[in-house]
């Protein structure tokens, strides 16, 4: 996301809550869920060059949230027991659950304190090989390359790039050109790119992993606590519509009987890396219900409704980002407006494209 739309879209939310009409609306547009999704959890400050810092947010802020959510009404429960909620009939106020992807070692020592401190339950999903040690952080691997690189050449698909990288703007520029383009190729081929730039910048990119990344013992040392549930992330973290359907369908299923040996007891959750459309679609829905997975969880953006109760392993989450820090946004976002709007554009835009590709 381009910092022009960051701004933009901060300043729609702001609107939004100042006006009060998140207040107003959100009987009317609420959701009957929300499944939070984040990734690292840290008390660090932010560095000038930093792209992957969206996926970071504060203990402080998550505290906040957790504030918030109860505020505006919300249930928070764990993930196990998403499924019946959606199949009572009666209503009840609106539930909320917070996830975590990837395993990182600062869920273990800074989200988990917050949580602990409020009794509220949460889950933690891992790529298998991550655990073991092995996993490719090629993002990270990509930002850290560019970090300690002051220029850079790149093969792509054929096309020699040359980037300067002297300012942390230059840094930013380049690594979200190069990271959509590895986003779009096959994910051997994507891996092998980020493990040549780290070549060049002298440094062990499957460092980063067991670094970052919490091994099986600790996994199972957090596990101990009723709060927190462990779930399936893939093997290596691969965008498995990029995948043969063999290919995929192992992904999935491995990891989840992975998760089930290595802590003794059923794994019922998955996530879907990255988890957009292109990554992960009806197929890979398809896959997970016939593995017996109970819920799924993707990055689509949304509030949970009754409906989903037919399409569990389709699930939307809402995106704790490191960009939004502000309570103000999450309230507004929980009220379900944004989503409201965002859908009745696409019904109003979805007939003038018609008309446009006609004839």
């Amino acid at each position: 996301m381009s910092r022009r739309t960051t701004k933009l879209l901060k300043a729609a939310l702001s609107a939004l809550h100042y006006s009060g009409a998140d207040d107003l609306v959100a009987p009317y547009v609420g959701g009957d869920g929300v499944i939070m999704m984040l990734h690292h959890v840290t008390p660090d400050q932010p560095r000038d060059f930093e792209p992957n810092g969206i996926l970071k947010v504060t203990p402080a802020f998550l505290e906040s949230v957790i504030g918030e959510v109860r505020a505006s009404g919300f249930e928070i429960i764990a993930l196990d027991d998403v499924k019946a909620r959606l199949e009572t009939p009666q209503s009840r106020q609106p539930f909320a659950v917070f996830t975590l992807d990837d395993g990182y070692k600062d869920n273990r020592d800074h989200a988990y304190p917050v949580f602990k401190r409020h009794n509220v339950p949460f889950t933690i999903y891992v790529p298998a090989a991550y655990a073991d040690g092995e996993g490719d952080l090629w993002w990270l691997v990509l930002e850290d390359a560019l970090r300690r690189l002051s220029s850079v050449e790149v093969d792509c698909d054929g096309e020699m790039r040359a980037y300067a990288l002297a300012t942390a703007e230059e840094k930013t520029a380049a690594f979200h050109d190069i990271y959509w383009w590895l986003r779009r190729m096959p994910e051997a081929q994507a891996r092998a790119m980020t493990r040549d730039l780290a070549k060049k910048a002298s440094f062990d990119p499957t460092s980063l992993c067991r670094d970052l990344v919490m091994n099986w013992d600790e996994i199972r040392a957090l596990a101990a606590d009723p709060l927190v549930t462990i779930a399936a992330h893939t093997c290596h973290h691969f965008a498995l519509a990029k995948l043969d359907f063999a290919d995929a369908h192992r992904e999935i299923a491995d990891s989840v009987a992975r998760v089930a040996t290595e802590l003794g007891k059923p794994c019922r959750h998955f996530s879907y890396p990255y988890g957009d459309e292109s990554s992960a679609g009806s197929r890979e829905f398809d896959m997970a219900r016939g593995l017996g997975i109970e819920t799924a969880v993707t990055t689509r953006k949304g509030l949970i409704r009754k409906s989903h109760a037919a399409a569990t392993t389709a699930l939307p989450r809402l995106s704790l980002n490191g960009d939004f820090q502000d309570v103000r946004y999450v309230k507004v976002l929980l009220s379900g407006l944004p989503f409201a709007l965002r859908d009745g554009a696409k019904r109003m835009i979805a007939p003038l494209s018609g008309l446009r590709h006609a004839g």
